[in-house]
């Protein structure tokens, strides 16, 4: 069943439906708009709540900052605003998908549907402008038949009259014979634009406007599938990205999760610790006998503590809880050292262990530097034509004024954690030291320096490579290169090869311009990265 035949007398109908479908999609539209509205400002409000809460962590080397319950506090953080990035996606992608591609298409519809009225509108107008010349031939046919049939009255009406002249009666004949053949003339073109109607008519409602309203039909079959793929779309887009605010909700679960309370209490006491003992009791002073007992080292023992840092003032009390009171100058928090002597005994010592351990990274990173340096140099004054080693001058010089600082800066914090009364058991950062050619330097038990050799600082940094890999089992390929130029491999620790040749990678260029790569014979040395094209294993 089809519109062109069930519905050929309703065209005011289709067109209404046509057109009311169409509000829909519109209506439609606008309601996505609105909901994406209401998404984006959703996860705009969640994002600066997250923002508003997350300004407090700005300062991470806060103590709290390391307590799970504080860590778990900033992960749901975290993941409050990768959720609010979801609902952001949720807005966009039905932008994209419904609201811009049914705007896009409800334009092509409208189109659409004002051609086909347009074509329908005209075919009517033909069909009318048909009937009305129908209608005209019709009048005059009947008036031309009429005026025949008073003129052939009147013929014979003349022809009995006796009174009448045979020049009369013979006019009179020939008016009627010319009254007969002009009506006869009408009733044959009545005849053709009566069958020229009718043929038109009959194409109008069987041919023309048939294929009009299928056509319209048809366009509102394509409307409403379309507003139905919308419809999924509304779903889908919400769907798609379930997954991920699946996972964003359970990293908040497993946020709570990670909540250790008793790691928690455990770091409060790592954090704050100070190493003091607690007081001794509090020495009677018999004023009966006029005399104030100075204290003894016998008088129960008590050992030296709080009270020495209330600058042995007896007649105060060290309390645990602190009163609080105004803030007046001799009150005035203790200065920041360097050395961290502001701190209780138990937290200077850690504190000065973590700057032991930084100070150690960067000088192993200069180190490495220092090293990677060496080697250039050394190829770039067996090989002219790869660079200029005065180039590296001023880059090598930098480095050696970097790692004598920082080496001096080790000792210096050695010391300080020594006066702090380092433990046994306490971490030994100068056997992480390095001296100026990046070698590591050995302590005997003592702590004393036990060189295995002592090179000259200033030729430190042109160290050529050493050889320590050979001791070494052989490491495994991590890749192949295929060489695209020769290379001599005249330098010490490079080794030779020849365009085309394949090589297998042990280890990855770390930013000094050199890899690492063994031939099938088990040969192994450096070769400039630039000189292969290299394929990593997955």
């Amino acid at each position: 069943m089809d519109w062109g035949t069930e519905l050929w007398d309703q065209c005011d109908i289709i067109e209404k439906h046509t057109q009311s479908g169409l509000e829909l999609v519109e209506k439609y539209v606008k309601f996505v708009k609105e909901r994406t509205e209401i998404e984006q400002s959703y996860a705009k409000q969640l994002r600066n709540l997250s923002k508003k809460y997350n300004q407090k962590r700005s300062n991470k080397d806060e103590p709290d900052c390391r307590l799970s319950s504080y860590q778990s506090f900033v992960d749901i953080l975290n993941e409050m605003n990768d959720y609010a990035g979801q609902r952001e996606l949720i807005a966009e992608n039905m932008i994209m998908n419904i609201c811009i591609d049914l705007t896009k298409y409800l334009q092509e519809l409208k189109q659409e549907r004002k051609t086909y009225l347009l074509e329908a509108k005209k075919a009517q107008q033909s069909l009318e402008s048909t009937y009305k010349q129908l209608d005209s031939s019709k009048k005059r046919f009947e008036r031309e038949w009429r005026e025949a049939e008073r003129a052939a009255q009147y013929a014979e009406k003349t022809d009995q009259d006796i009174n009448a002249t045979k020049a009369d009666v013979e006019k009179a004949k020939q008016q009627a014979h010319m009254r007969a053949r002009v009506a006869e003339d009408c009733k044959n073109d009545y005849a053709a634009q009566l069958q020229k109607y009718n043929k038109e008519q009959s194409q109008f409602y069987f041919n023309d406007m048939p294929l009009i309203f299928n056509k319209l039909q048809d366009l509102d079959e394509r409307r409403i599938r379309k507003l139905g793929h919308g419809y999924i779309l509304f779903s889908d887009t919400e769907k798609n990205v379930m997954p991920i605010i699946g996972k964003c909700l359970e990293g908040i679960t497993k946020a709570g999760t990670n909540v250790n309370e008793k790691n928690d209490t455990m770091l409060i006491i790592e954090q704050n610790k100070s190493g003091f003992e607690r007081p001794g009791d509090v020495e009677f002073e018999d004023y009966s006998q006029g005399i104030n007992r100075a204290s003894s080292d016998s008088s129960l023992g008590t050992p030296k503590g709080p009270m020495d840092l209330l600058g042995k003032n007896k007649s105060k009390n060290f309390w645990l809880f602190k009163r609080s009171k105004k803030f007046t100058p001799d009150r005035i928090m203790p200065t920041v050292t360097e050395d961290f002597g502001h701190l209780p005994p138990e937290q200077r010592r850690k504190r000065l262990q973590q700057k032991l351990e930084e100070i150690s990274k960067e000088l192993q990173k200069e180190a490495d530097q220092s090293e990677a340096l060496g080697k250039m140099k050394d190829v770039y004054e067996k090989n002219p034509q790869m660079g200029d080693p005065a180039s590296l001058a001023t880059q090598i010089s930098q480095t050696s004024q970097n790692i004598e600082r920082l080496r001096g800066e080790l000792n210096k914090y050695e010391t300080w954690l020594s006066e702090a009364g380092a433990r046994g058991d306490t971490l030994r950062y100068r056997a992480h030291s390095f001296n100026n050619n990046g070698a590591h330097e050995v302590l005997s038990p003592d702590g004393a320096h036990s060189d295995e050799s002592t090179p000259d600082p200033s030729q430190a940094i042109y160290a050529e490579f050493d050889d320590d890999f050979e001791d070494e089992e052989p490491a495994a390929p991590i890749g192949k290169c295929t060489a695209m130029y020769n290379f001599p491999g005249a330098s010490e620790g490079t080794i030779s090869m020849q365009e085309g040749e394949v090589l297998a990678v042990v280890e990855e260029d770390k930013g000094d311009g050199w890899t690492r790569v063994r031939r099938h014979n088990g040969d192994e040395g450096y070769i400039p990265t630039s000189y292969v094209t290299i394929t990593l294993n997955k």
